[in-house]
């Protein structure tokens, strides 16, 4: 057997080249204002570029455990970029998508699975487990380097305020993938360091890490603080709170004047 997947195993699924494709259309109509309501466009574009970032997410767990020894993600369809292949493509895909449509909230998902047991190596593990929130780092930092850049002039506000709006999601996405809460990647950077009988204690767990959180986030003091910490990271990139606020006002096109940052 090969130390590599097949090149069929790699070639990029068709759905995910729609989801692209949907992103650019949208993107541009966001940007020329072309759609008749503006926060119709923002909401498919935000959407689309969302779903890409959660596929570059799974995309990246699954290649960097590839590089690491585990040469049966590509026959699984990881590497394909297709969000139709993972295991849980409701948490990964469906949920991340109706907790953006509720509450504005990068949620994170779980969907790859990787065979631990081919892997040799804690730092392997970890780097697996880390690789899917870098992937949102770097997406933040793309969607924020307009702002951070100061190249802003001649961006129509709308487009602006969906930018931020998804910089505001990749962040949140990112900080809570971090927490070192089983059953979210940043519990996966560490666990390879933990004893085995500590690991063995935590594993019932974390079927429930991520409900834990989330329920944690509704508690008010906490929700508050955690935008809060969001807010001055993003204020950090150039993002004003009055622009992301804006993108999500804007999204919810359904509400009664989402529009208002545009008309004003």
């Amino acid at each position: 057997m090969t130390t590599t997947s097949r090149t069929s195993d790699q070639r990029i699924s068709p759905v995910f080249v729609a989801i692209v494709a949907v992103t650019a259309v949208t993107g541009w109509a966001t940007w020329t204002g072309f759609a008749e309501q503006p926060g119709v466009a923002v909401f498919l574009f935000v959407t689309a570029a969302w779903i890409v970032s959660l596929c570059l997410h799974e995309y990246a767990h699954a290649r960097t455990a590839l590089h690491s020894g585990d040469i049966t993600v590509g026959a699984k369809g990881y590497l394909s970029l297709n969000p139709l292949a993972y295991t849980h493509a409701l948490l990964s895909i469906v949920l991340p998508v109706l907790f953006v449509i509720m509450g504005g909230i990068g949620l994170p998902g779980g969907a790859v699975f990787i065979e631990r047991g081919r892997i040799r190596g804690r730092w392997k593990h970890s780097l697996i487990s880390a690789a899917g929130p870098l992937t949102n780092v770097l997406f933040a930092v793309v969607c924020t380097a307009p702002f951070w850049l100061h190249a802003l002039d001649g961006v129509p506000a709308a487009f602006r305020y969906a930018l931020a709006f998804l910089a505001l999601l990749q962040v949140t996405a990112a900080i809570l993938n971090f927490l070192p809460v089983p059953g979210l990647d940043g519990y996966g950077v560490i666990e390879p360091w933990l004893s085995y009988g500590v690991r063995r204690q935590v594993e019932p767990f974390a079927p429930f890490g991520l409900l834990a959180v989330f329920g944690l986030l509704w508690i008010p003091s906490v929700n508050r603080e955690f935008f809060h910490l969001i807010d001055t990271i993003l204020g950090g990139l150039g993002i004003d709170v009055r622009d992301s606020d804006c993108g999500q006002w804007l999204y919810r096109f359904w509400e009664p004047n989402s529009d208002i940052c545009v008309r004003s």
